[in-house]
């Protein structure tokens, strides 16, 4: 699902975020550095630490305040400041082969030597330089991570696969590739920590926004399941997410529910990077309307920003796209139908942890069925979640990106409540 930095679906939060930055950054500094090229990296080596460097620093607790109330973000849990680094490190495409991912490490400046963590999975931007590592200070999507780290946590926040310094295209919404993205990422920072005088304890709390809902839920699923001999599962707080596509996602995007211009640059994401991955059509014009059809692929190489995505598209999907595509999103088969599928099996397992669901009233980005339907999804396996309802939240104009601010305020004051 999409953030700001995505386009916002409103003009007015581009403005915004362009003029959101708050950070102190640093002369560049590389405190860690790696081998050698993806093309010779190991499977074996996932997760292997090839750079960190340090990108800036909010000394004080206080300027940490004052960063995030700039972002519009709460700022009540601040109790100390923070560094920040660019980690980038070993991973695996979605196919399996060696590739490298950045993310967002945020380390408090204070606080217990064994930090606990929370792992941070931001929502969507095909742009890959507004990813959490490479934003300068309390950004929309750098702002969580500051959060956690600022309450004493240590913040891990993936960039995913070909955003921040990631080569390549971004497999949006491919559970999968963000799920190993993720769980590397956590890897690196282990082994990035020590060298700062500090160690990550084992357990992580998982939480992720929009798209990064998924992304959490996919990242919790595996740790509960061992994929990694050290870090252990303790919590999973995602918010706002899309985890039924096909049964709640797409019939309201569809069906107009949704804010039409969201639902323009949802529709154009999911057909341009799934066909990627799971060819659906063999040409643009199959799927996009003139002159749409020689230019919406473009639009989606990780170079084109927000504003230029949002001047890029038209308003409504009947202008976007043709009748093929429009039944194929209503009625998916074949490769759309199983991608969907896996997309949509997050929230079908049996967390051993607690488990709460964030989200707004009304959403006008992520139907609310998503929620609903994740929440029975784990009911099914006799988990019982706690659905928080978060009002009517605002930020630059939507209610769906004022949940990621509401949710991050609750998120870290129950996650410091649990021992």
């Amino acid at each position: 699902m999409k953030s700001t930095y995505l386009a916002g679906g409103l003009r007015s939060a581009l403005r915004r975020l362009s003029a959101v930055a708050a950070l102190t950054v640093l002369a560049s500094a590389t405190v860690a550095a790696g081998a050698a090229s993806a093309g010779t990296a190991r499977p074996d080596d996932r997760g292997r630490l090839l750079s960190a460097v340090r990108t800036g620093t909010l000394a004080t607790k206080e300027d940490v305040a004052t960063a995030l109330t700039g972002a519009a973000f709460d700022a009540g849990a601040v109790r100390f400041g923070v560094d920040t680094y660019r980690l980038e490190y070993r991973t695996v495409d979605p196919a399996g082969r060696p590739i490298t991912a950045s993310g967002l490490l945020v380390l408090p400046r204070g606080g217990a030597h064994e930090l606990r963590t929370v792992s941070v999975a931001h929502g969507t931007t095909s742009y890959r330089a507004a990813a959490p590592s490479a934003v300068a200070g309390a950004a929309f999507a750098s702002s969580p991570a500051l959060t956690y780290a600022s309450a004493g946590f240590a913040a891990v926040a993936p960039d995913y696969l070909g955003l921040g310094t990631g080569p390549g295209f971004h497999p949006w919404m491919d559970v999968p590739s963000e799920t190993t993205a993720s769980l590397d990422m956590l890897r690196a920072a282990r082994a990035f920590v020590p060298g700062t005088g500090r160690a990550l304890g084992r357990e992580v709390l998982v939480t992720g926004f929009s798209q990064g809902a998924s992304a959490a839920m996919g990242l919790a699923r595996s740790l509960q399941a061992g994929g990694d001999r050290w870090f252990r599962l303790r919590a999973v707080a995602p918010v706002s997410g899309g985890y039924d596509f096909r049964n709640a996602e797409l019939p309201a995007l569809l069906g107009g529910s949704l804010e039409p211009k969201s639902s323009v640059l949802y529709a154009a994401y999911l057909l341009v990077a799934w066909n990627r991955l799971h060819p659906l059509y063999d040409s643009p014009a199959e799927v996009f309307r003139a002159p749409y059809d020689s230019t919406v692929e473009a639009l989606f190489d990780g170079v084109h920003t927000g504003s230029q995505l949002f001047a890029g598209t038209p308003d409504t999907l009947d202008a976007l796209l043709t009748p093929h595509a429009l039944a194929m999103l209503a009625h998916p088969t074949g490769a759309l139908a199983e991608a969907l599928r896996v997309a949509d099996s997050t929230c079908d397992w049996a967390p051993r942890v607690p488990v709460r669901l964030y989200a707004a009233e009304a959403d006008e980005q992520a139907a609310n069925a998503n929620t609903d339907h994740c929440e029975a999804a784990l009911r099914s396996h006799g988990v019982n979640p706690a659905v928080v309802g978060l009002g009517t939240p605002d930020f630059a104009g939507s209610r769906h990106l004022g949940s990621n601010v509401a949710a991050t305020a609750a998120i870290v004051r129950w996650f410091g409540e649990l021992r």
